[in-house]
């Protein structure tokens, strides 16, 4: 006897979900990592269909979530879900991610162990572009939902998750657009979870102790353009200054000229926190910080580790002039960017470089990095939650709040959200996370699972 479309409908989502609950956590992220899901900062190179895909992926692999969820798509490629709480009079949460991910360098293909788009899962690792940044962030969520449904539980405050799709180039497609949908819905959050702090196995300030690093504050960003214009022409006769030399010497000056170190309150906050746990003498230096804040913020510019924490920094990231070798060109552009430390401003940040480059010949300009999210309340019901969850799944470790010295999409929620906090709790050793953007990205398996417990801990406890 023929089926009907309905029984046919239904033994294909049961095989969906069989073939899914068959897969490990960890084969679903190497499955995940193998969607190309690219940022590129020339956006006619972005696949677009490659997010399409990795959206019926996810529905493959979360059934539970997607049909009990109410999800929407915005702006075509981004994902909103919300999970309805039994008591609406309180405030909703907000955990978000993304599924975007940056180009490996042109040149760099063959430093990888495993091709950065494979997915490989071997050696106790999960290996690929994303393992870190930030499709563990978006699958460990999905797990952690996965498994709440699984086991009957039911929210008594709504929680919402928002994962974008293009955070790697600003957000502005994405969590912008996600945020206009939570506008238009009437939502505001207590708090909100977004990527970024993690649990570190070799911290050098506590040896021997996991230090779980909760950001509650981000640098800010900005980017200057420099250009120089003069005298071109046939390089038999150059000019006694050249737009190149001439920018070349701006670029130095700015090199030289960095700005000063100081503590700002999410590193104080951070050495408050790790003060009683730590030996003479850098107890006493660290609970007396009104009197020796300078010398910590000194001490940590020497190290490049520890240096953007206390400094706004600088980096000379493009230079581009001339068109052949034997001419000299009548203009030249490079390009400075900037990670802006809690209270400075992109103004103050221009009006420095100004005088630092004193040189009317050589044009700045750049475009204003806007809503520069506030430090978060490190005593608040929301790092409570964070701490209480980490606390489940690693009880040894010291939970401190800290300052994320990157940026991500939490500047697009700043008016949609009383605190903002970031943290995805994968365990790694600090030599790790010069993957991020770099070269063999990888998490441990054991690592990703104990995320995923974590993301069920904040979750079930953040929705009571």
């Amino acid at each position: 006897m023929p089926r009907s479309p309905a029984s046919l409908l239904a033994l294909l989502l049961l095989t969906l979900w069989i073939g899914a609950a068959a897969a490990s956590p960890a084969e679903r992220l190497g499955e995940a990592v193998r969607f190309e899901t690219i940022s590129y900062q020339d956006h006619s190179q972005i696949d677009y269909a490659e997010f399409i895909r990795f959206h019926q992926f996810l529905r493959q692999s979360f059934p539970r979530v997607f049909s009990e969820l109410q999800v929407e798509t915005v702006n075509d490629y981004s994902l909103l879900l919300r999970w309805p709480g039994s008591d609406a009079a309180l405030p909703p949460v907000l955990f978000t991610a993304h599924m975007d991910v940056v180009p490996v360098e042109p040149g760099t293909e063959q430093d990888w162990q495993h091709p950065a788009f494979s997915g490989v899962v071997a050696d106790g690792r999960i290996y690929g572009r994303g393992t870190l940044d930030d499709k563990i962030g978006l699958m460990g969520l999905l797990e952690a939902v996965e498994r709440l449904l699984a086991q009957g539980f039911a929210p008594q405050r709504s929680v919402v998750f928002a994962f974008g799709h293009d955070e790697e180039i600003s957000g502005h497609g994405g969590a912008a657009a996600l945020a206009a949908r939570m506008r238009e819905l009437g939502l505001h959050f207590a708090w909100m979870v977004d990527e970024g702090g993690m649990l570190v196995s070799d911290n050098p300030l506590l040896a021997g102790v996991t230090l779980a690093m909760v950001n509650i504050a981000e640098k800010g960003y900005l980017t200057l353009t420099l250009q120089a214009t003069g005298e071109g022409g046939h390089s038999s006769n150059p000019p006694a200054v050249s737009t190149i030399g001439r920018l070349a010497n701006a670029l130095a000056r700015i090199e030289a000229s960095p700005f000063p170190p100081r503590l700002t309150p999410p590193v104080v906050a951070m050495f408050e926190a790790l003060a009683p746990q730590m030996a003479q003498p850098e107890r006493m230096v660290f609970e007396n910080l009104w009197l020796t804040d300078g010398l910590v913020a000194r001490r940590m510019a020497q190290e490049r580790s520890t240096t953007p924490f206390v400094r706004t920094t600088t980096a000379l990231t493009m230079f581009n002039a001339g068109v052949k070798e034997n001419v000299v060109p009548q203009r030249a552009v490079a390009v400075v960017n900037f990670r802006l430390l809690p209270g400075d401003t992109p103004a103050g940040i221009v009006s420095y470089i100004t005088g630092v480059v004193d040189d009317p010949q050589v044009e700045i300009s750049y475009e204003e990095w806007e809503n520069l999210p506030r430090v978060a309340d490190h005593v608040g019901s929301g790092f409570a939650v964070i701490k209480a969850a980490v606390e489940r799944v690693y009880p040894e470790a010291v939970v401190v709040p800290s300052l994320l010295t990157a940026t991500t999409d939490t500047r697009h929620y700043v008016d949609l959200v009383d605190n903002q906090y970031r943290f995805h709790g994968v365990e790694m050793a600090t030599s790790q996370t010069t993957s991020i953007h770099g070269t063999d990205e990888y998490v441990g398996i054991a690592s990703y699972e104990k995320s995923i417990e974590i993301a069920v801990g904040m979750i079930e406890l953040a929705s009571r």
